[in-house]
């Protein structure tokens, strides 16, 4: 095309500068200006990455001083061209718009508009546009929606219960399981959901000032929530950009002390405006209707605010009706608000769960069973329910299983209260203690004695924490040079063990970061052991690269020697040896110790190794927790109520390592009372509950079901392709793993969830497992999130023109492949798109205004097609305009027809689902007074709200593909 002063063109390769305007042309380049941005831009005039800016009649244009103008009729006289139609704004006729007239910030969006600008993506891009809303509208109509991207087992009580919360609009529940069954786990996966989902925005972790960290490494790792941690000096910063620091960020950590501490800060966290509270170490709220202690206060006021709350405890009710009452009331005051009357509620259930017991254990229902049953359930076609599951047939097992539902529906506390127990839920290993005793060094007699002379006016528990640790009062004593390791015959117990086990991953935990630096020394020197270090005073980085660096298979450390902060959250399964260089002072800290290694699939039994030096505290600790609370080789719910009945008493014992009668009946009454719990927990154990918290059999099927979807292959290609487009190197590392780095030609300056530096991923939950620096990919990752967003939401793939070789068609035969989009638009709180995500309709359109899709595949399709030079792509497009145009008319025609059947049916299936969810809960709401007035009212107002934003859906055309047959 011959250039023209005042012609109108737009660069393919900056289109951000806006439309150009020849301003000079001579024998080999032009020049053109962008009034947009003020710059020039020099071009040669052949083969330039230029296009010429052509309208057609039907368009609407703007011109440079705001008005617009519907095109009727276009004119062409020496080079410039002339647009006349009807002015928007006044409504007068044959108008006429030279093109040098044009707004000059014009950019092309639509895909039409795009194509016929000549702004043409490359081939692959199309493709993978096409297949990021395929995957996309797949994964949302998935029921299980946070659950399988996080980095955990896919153990099926935790997923039953995070599908059974996650899924309620601002759940209230007890998360109650026992130690080592996961519930921070399962409280990351219901926080996770609300998120992904739409119905929480804004979470609250109030917890325990030691565990604030783990929470923070958990949130990140296993769910790739960013939470922020707000302290005393957290607080003050954010106080000079916010009269409300806490609205400065959408997810915040903070501990109950930091809570309740002071008045205006608590008021502050009520009123902004959380959707939901998590409260960790719940049963650290004490309470009784005169006194409740400031804690319980505090987390009462934030949750009369918030409308989400979960309380997360593993101390069981039968230790404290009361305590276990003051919980619920936190969660439903309305429901729970008289102790004497909830107490007399409890005792009724019992004849709930004896009908479910006969129906589980396939006994036949008496007739005072059967009325009862029929006054629980209430319900008009009860009868013949009752008949069939109690009758002789072989299929009565479904009526029973009904029947089962139906009445674990009606248990008191079922909908607020999730319990799941080690006895319930089974597949734990052995524990094996293996107590060494080695004879006590006079280096450590003579320390020991030393520092009860010095500290003999210190705090008994000061002096006890003091002879505890026999190695640390010698290295205070002698100096820095002082090499207690030299003659702790510990040392030499454990180098020989490492050294005849060479090929075993050995976890060894020590009470302090001191110990742990001098122990690696001596091993290093000694044996040439190789040991990662973990410990308090490292980085989060290099605690993540000591445990990979133990993680290892191959070329890894054999040993990890942790200080007390290794036994706080992490999973370290993969090995079963365990050595306990000294003891914790608290059975809280043992059980902690032990669950790194005993975790549900543990498949070996985990040898616990205590070498221990005799006549000192740790010998009488060792027989305290073994022999009075049976700690090593079972977990021990009544430790940390013992431990407060037993304090002082116990501290007398250790510090004065006496052995002898009164110790021994110490240590028998403690076992006694022990004993006299576990009895009580028995007893008191509500297996109606345990069998609602755990799922059954449905929740089996949903963890075989998300772990069929591990390794999918459709995601892993998806991944490499979208990282290829976006320009992330990608680089292969051992062990399924691969090495991402941002490059010089990203499509974006910055891609989250990558650093500069890179990171490492997997699509592997195994190797994710085993690793905790690498990160795990899924469909719900950030990476893949945020990838399928930038395609989706720019427009990258929106025109693409290809060649189609194919010898049965004629030369020259003309398709057009279209992509419309169906969608609605609503707050994201009312999850429409469980019912309708933005769902793409592919059409392939012939000249004859038939549509091939169904006849032929995409992906089929789109390996016969070769790309096509974007200069020659340009030319034919000009040349087939007027039939492109009659095409996409036709097209419209069938984008609406199969957009409504879409629609139709995505309406048909909401109506049916919130209908029959509402109708339950009105139904659950007459037997069960734990279903609140406000999820009816919700439940309700959704339905309605989701029904009319469904009337309202449209669709849009979102990415056209020019094919030309050749052969």
């Amino acid at each position: 095309m011959p250039f023209t002063l005042g012609q109108r063109w737009i660069s393919d390769t900056e289109s951000k500068l806006g439309l150009g305007t020849v301003v000079a042309v001579d024998v080999r380049m032009i020049t053109l200006q962008f009034p947009a941005t003020g710059e020039n831009r020099l071009y040669a005039k052949h083969h330039s990455p230029i296009t010429r800016v052509i309208f057609n009649p039907g368009d609407t244009i703007n011109h440079y001083e705001g008005w617009q103008l519907k095109v009727t009729e276009i004119k062409q006289e020496e080079g410039i061209i002339s647009y006349i139609g009807t002015r928007l704004d006044t409504g007068e006729t044959n108008v006429v718009m030279p093109e040098v007239f044009l707004d000059s910030k014009l950019t092309f969006t639509q895909p039409k508009d795009r194509l016929f600008a000549g702004q043409i993506d490359r081939m692959e891009h199309f493709a993978l546009r096409f297949r990021a809303h395929k995957y996309q509208s797949e994964q949302f109509y998935l029921p299980w929606s946070g659950l399988r991207g996080v980095r955990a087992n896919l153990i099926p009580h935790q997923l039953h219960i995070a599908y059974e919360v996650g899924q309620r609009h601002a759940p209230r529940v007890l998360l109650a399981d026992e130690v080592g069954l996961g519930k921070t786990i399962e409280a990351g996966m219901i926080i996770h959901q609300q998120l992904l989902t739409g119905r929480a925005e804004r979470v609250l972790l109030v917890v325990p000032e030691n565990l604030q960290h783990q929470w923070l490494v958990e949130m990140l790792r296993r769910f790739n929530l960013r939470f922020s941690l707000f302290d005393d000096q957290r607080y003050t910063e954010a106080l000079q950009d916010s009269t409300n620091p806490f609205e400065t960020e959408q997810w915040v950590i903070c501990s109950l002390d930091f809570v309740q501490k002071n008045k205006q800060r608590l008021e502050q966290l009520a009123s902004a405006d959380w959707h939901l509270l998590v409260v960790d170490e719940a049963h650290h709220l004490s309470w009784d209707e005169k006194t409740p202690s400031p804690e319980h206060q505090a987390i009462e006021q934030l949750a009369n605010n918030i409308a989400g709350v979960l309380l997360l405890t593993a101390t069981p009710e039968q230790l404290g009706q009361q305590s276990h009452f003051a919980r619920l009331r936190l969660l439903d005051p309305d429901r729970f608000h008289h102790y004497p009357t909830f107490i007399e509620e409890q005792q009724s259930y019992r004849a709930i769960a004896d009908a479910v017991m006969a129906l589980l254990n396939d006994e036949f229902l008496a007739e005072g069973t059967l009325n009862l049953v029929r006054q629980l359930i209430n319900e008009q076609n009860i009868e013949p329910l009752l008949e069939e599951a109690n009758s002789n047939d072989t299929n009565n097992k479904v009526a029973r299983r009904k029947l089962i539902t139906l009445l674990m529906d009606r248990h008191g506390t079922s909908r607020v209260l999730f319990r799941n127990t080690r006895n319930a839920i089974q597949g734990f290993p052995r524990r094996v203690l293996q107590p060494i005793k080695l004879p006590l060094p006079s280096q450590y007699q003579t320390a020991i004695k030393v520092s009860g002379i010095i500290g003999a006016n210190k705090k008994l528990e000061d002096r006890v924490r003091d002879v505890l640790y026999p190695a640390q009062i010698y290295q205070e004593l002698e100096g820095k040079n002082a090499t207690w390791w030299s003659f702790d015959p510990r040392v030499e117990w454990l180098l020989n063990y490492l050294i005849a086990h060479r090929d075993k991953k050995v976890l060894i935990i020590c009470a302090h970061t001191t110990t742990v630096l001098q122990l690696e020394q001596a091993l290093r020197e000694r044996g040439a052991i190789r040991a990662a270090l973990f410990h308090q005073d490292q980085s989060l980085i290099d605690r993540d690269r000591a445990a990979a660096y133990f993680a290892a298979a191959e070329e890894g450390a054999q040993v990890l020697i942790c200080s007390e902060i290794g036994s706080e959250g992490r999973n370290f399964q993969f090995s079963c040896r365990l050595v306990m260089f000294d003891l914790p002072f608290n059975p809280d800290l043992l059980e902690q110790r032990i669950g790194r290694l005993d975790r549900i699939g543990q498949n070996h039994d985990i040898q616990i190794m205590v070498p221990y030096l005799e006549k000192t505290p740790q010998a009488i600790l060792l027989r305290w927790y073994h022999e009075g609370l049976d700690a090593f080789e079972h977990t021990c719910p009544t430790g940390r109520t013992l431990y407060d009945h037993c304090h002082q008493e116990l501290m007398e014992y250790l510090i004065t390592s006496a052995e002898g009668q009164k110790l021994d009946e110490f240590i028998d009454r403690c076992h006694q009372q022990h004993h006299h719990l576990r009895s009580k927990l028995e007893e008191g154990r509500d297996r109606l509950l345990e069998m609602h918290s755990n799922g059954g059999e449905q929740s089996q099927q949903l963890a075989a079901t998300i772990a069929k979807q591990d390794n999918d292959v459709n995601l892993i290609n998806f991944t490499i392709n979208l990282l290829d487009i976006i320009g992330i190197n990608q680089e292969d590392h051992s062990d399924n793993m691969m090495i991402l780095t941002p490059s010089d030609h990203m499509l974006v300056p910055d891609f989250p969830d990558i650093p500069q530096d890179g990171c490492t991923v997997t699509f592997d939950r195994h190797q994710a497992l085993s690793r905790e620096d690498i990160q795990f990919i899924s469909w719900e990752h950030p990476i893949i999130r945020n990838g399928l967003d930038m395609i989706l939401s720019g427009h990258t793939g929106s025109s693409a023109v290809s060649l189609l070789k194919n010898k049965t068609l004629p030369v020259g035969t003309l398709l057009t492949e279209l992509v419309y989009v169906v969608e609605a638009q609503a707050p994201k709180y009312l999850q429409l798109t469980r019912f309708l995500p933005p769902t793409p309709i592919r059409i392939l359109m012939d000249a004859q205004g038939k549509d091939l899709a169904d006849q032929v595949e995409f992906e089929q399709l789109n390996r016969q097609l070769k790309a096509l030079n974007r200069h020659t792509a340009r030319k034919l497009i000009n040349s087939v305009q007027k039939e492109v145009h009659h095409m996409l008319q036709q097209a419209e025609k069938w984008a609406a027809q199969y957009a409504q059947g879409v629609i139709t049916t995505a309406k048909d299936e909401a109506d049916d689902k919130l209908s029959n969810e509402l109708a339950r809960l009105i139904a659950l709401k007459k037997v069960n007074p734990s279903i609140r007035d406000e999820e009816i009212i919700t439940l309700q107002n959704n339905r309605e709200q989701v029904l009319a934003h469904l009337n309202q859906a449209n669709y849009r055309l979102d990415a056209i593909r020019l094919i030309v047959v050749t052969h």
